[in-house]
């Protein structure tokens, strides 16, 4: 395990670095630095322009740019942000509370329902149950998440005006966002667990335990979701990942002020302080909840080694 630990870490590492460089090269190729910082309209003079560079570390070399740069990043210093005029990470401190709790609330509904609806649909085989879940959780998958979240807006907000079109409020404001993020997500994961049960269910030491006369509940839970959770729950801490990096789409859609509507905003106002503080805490994000799922494989099933 500590050698599994170890190596993993040393990946995460080199992950980070390349995405760093990847970055750091972006923004040079965007043009020079200092063109974000200038009103349009406006002229800088020879001076003025010359100590602008010298504040960046435009007239060091590219590595030692790069080098400055990474080394600031490490600290979650990423710089000013153009359009909001202060440091990058504040910003992005202020709109992660929305994201996390809107993600928060959409993950435990759609691991709770997914996991649900995948073990009805697995148990209840064949019957008009199932081919509901499966319905349910096809078009999950194939509806585009902008397409669910205007067709819920039209619906249940301006077709019957029973919830709010958009904005963070009270419970009412998390309904059609929670639903639209939770109906996707839960039937990946419905689809994976009744694909799991069923393996299971039909494997041999399940048939010898119906045969020594035990309980169908008792078979379904204690003996086959135990083992066939190991895929559902794996997928579950990746889409935790992608839950909080992932919400652009619902965020724009409900004017939700999260991260996802945050990285549009800075994406069209050419913020690209803001924009690489958000790619690199988002990759970051990602190779966390990598692990996490490695590792819950091993904490769920204790024959797998990990090395």
């Amino acid at each position: 395990m500590t050698r599994f630990l170890v190596r993993r870490l040393a990946y995460m590492v080199l992950v980070m670095i390349g995405v760093s460089i990847l970055v750091f090269a972006l923004s040079r190729m965007s043009g020079d630095p200092r063109l974000l910082y200038m009103t349009p309209g406006t002229r800088w003079s020879q001076e003025v322009w010359d100590a602008r560079g010298k504040d960046l570390g435009l007239d060091k070399p590219l590595v030692m740019q790069y080098l400055l740069w990474a080394g600031n990043a490490v600290t979650g210093d990423f710089g000013d942000s153009v359009w909001h005029k202060r440091n990058s990470l504040d910003v992005i401190k202020e709109r992660a509370p929305a994201t996390l709790q809107l993600s928060g609330i959409a993950y435990a509904v759609a691991v709770l329902l997914g996991v649900s609806l995948g073990v009805a649909s697995a148990v209840k085989r064949g019957t008009f149950l199932d081919l509901f879940i499966r319905g349910f959780a096809l078009v999950g998958q194939a509806a585009p998440p902008f397409w669910l979240a205007i067709v819920l807006i039209y619906v249940f907000a301006v077709y019957l005006d029973w919830l709010p079109t958009s904005r963070r409020g009270d419970w009412t404001n998390f309904v059609l966002p929670v639903a639209t993020l939770g109906w996707l997500a839960s039937a990946g994961i419905a689809r994976i667990t009744r694909s799991a049960l069923l393996e299971v269910l039909d494997s041999e030491y399940i048939k010898l335990a119906r045969a020594k006369g035990v309980g169908r509940r008792t078979v379904i839970i204690k003996h086959a979701l135990k083992n066939a959770l190991v895929a559902p729950l794996t997928v579950a801490a990746i889409l935790l990942a992608s839950f909080i990096t992932g919400t652009v789409v619902v965020e724009t859609v409900f004017a939700w002020p999260g991260l996802g509507r945050l990285a549009v905003d800075a994406t069209l106002n050419n913020d690209f302080p803001l924009v690489t503080g958000l790619t690199v805490i988002f990759a970051g994000v990602y190779l966390l909840s990598s692990l996490a799922a490695d590792l819950l494989y091993v904490y769920i099933d204790p024959r797998i080694r990990i090395y």
